[in-house]
This record gives C-alpha cells, structure tokens and sequence, in this order.
C-alpha cells in the first residue's frame, strides 16, 4: 500500500501534477479533475487548498520556479558570477522558459496577468538570490551601488530570456559574453576591463 502523503509532500505532489499537466495539455485544457487524476488523491484535497483553476496554475508556475531556482556563484568578480549564472540557466533552463511562455498564453489572457508578474523576483525568491551576487560586487568595490536599479540588476537575464525566445535554443557563449561586456557592466563598473579587445603593438602611438 503506498505511503500516504501529508503536509508538504502532498502539496509539492499537487503542484508538480498540476504543472505537468499545464506543460502537457497548455492553459486551455487544464482542469482541476485533470489535476487530482494525475496526482492520484480526490477532489477535496486538491479544493481545500486552491478553489480555482487559475490559482492552482499560478501556483503551481511559481512553485515550479522556485524549485528551479539556481545557487548563486561566487567566483570572485562579478563578471564572471554573472556570466557562470547565465551559462547555467542557457544549459539547464531553457525548456523551462519556453514552457512558461508558449503554454501560458490562455493563463495570461484569461487572468488578466502577464509573464512578468510570474517571474516577479519577490515572489520567486531571485531577488535575493541576486541581492547576495551584487551586494558582493560592491563590497569588492566592482561596482556603483547607486546604479544598481532593478531593472538593472535583472538587465542581462531579460536579455537571455529574450534570445532564448528568438530561437527556442541555448544561447551561443559569445552572445553571453557580449551581453555581459558591451551591455551590462558599463551600466555599472567602476572600471571595465577589455576582456576581449587585443592589446596596443609594441611601439605603437597612444
């Protein structure tokens, strides 16, 4: 007889069924009977916790973005803290951010809600996750904390997104590269390096 699930195990069964079910068969079919079916429990318990449809999606969407939410590196410069998080998410996450965008366009029009109010970093926890990466950059004093707006400090992820979302595939690693160094970084270095510029020729006039 198979074990019975309570508290948070059933709540993370309940969430991740209802995503399966969201990524299977999009907004448009997704139905709270669907949910209990593949989750394997009954109606009440799946109501008991969310009365409609479109509270158990969000949920289950922000449950599953927590779930994937990365660890933050700390390499010891912020280039390359922010370089090593893209490439993670480039390698590991881009069925998720497809998933997110091409099977929720019911959701968002049915619920009034866009993209944007799903990855709400407050929500999802990548604020603090990034909070600790920069606040590191200032303490090395690599950065102005002053310009550190949110629209910043989420700049070159929205960038990824939006080229992940071009093609449907992983990013090339210099499309990454130049993101970070001819976008991102003179926004808020105090100094940026020429990582890939050639150095003068010996002799040469300055």
């Amino acid at each position: 007889m198979p074990e019975r699930r309570r508290g948070a195990a059933l709540e993370k069964a309940l969430l991740d069924a209802a995503w399966e079910e969201l990524t299977d068969n999009g907004y448009a079919r997704f139905t709270m009977d669907a949910v209990v079916k593949r989750a394997g429990t009954s109606p009440p318990v799946l109501y008991r916790r969310w009365s409609h449809r479109d509270e158990l999606a969000r949920a289950a969407i922000v449950h599953t973005m927590k779930q994937s939410r990365l660890d933050t590196p700390d390499t010891g410069s912020l280039r390359e803290d922010v370089l090593t998080l893209m490439r993670e998410i480039n390698s590991t996450r881009v069925q998720l951010i497809t998933a997110m965008n091409m099977h929720l366009a019911d959701y968002h029009q049915e619920t009034g809600t866009s993209p944007g109010d799903l990855r709400d970093p407050l929500v999802t926890g990548r604020a603090e996750a990034l909070d600790v990466l920069f606040g590191r950059a200032v303490d090395r004093g690599e950065i102005k904390p002053e310009l550190l707006t949110e629209r910043i400090k989420s700049l070159p992820f929205d960038l990824l997104r939006h080229e992940i979302l071009t093609t449907f595939a992983p990013v090339p690693d210099h499309a990454l590269e130049e993101i970070v160094d001819t976008v991102f970084l003179p926004l808020v270095a105090l100094t940026t390096p020429p990582h890939n510029e050639p150095a003068p020729a010996a002799g040469r006039a300055r």
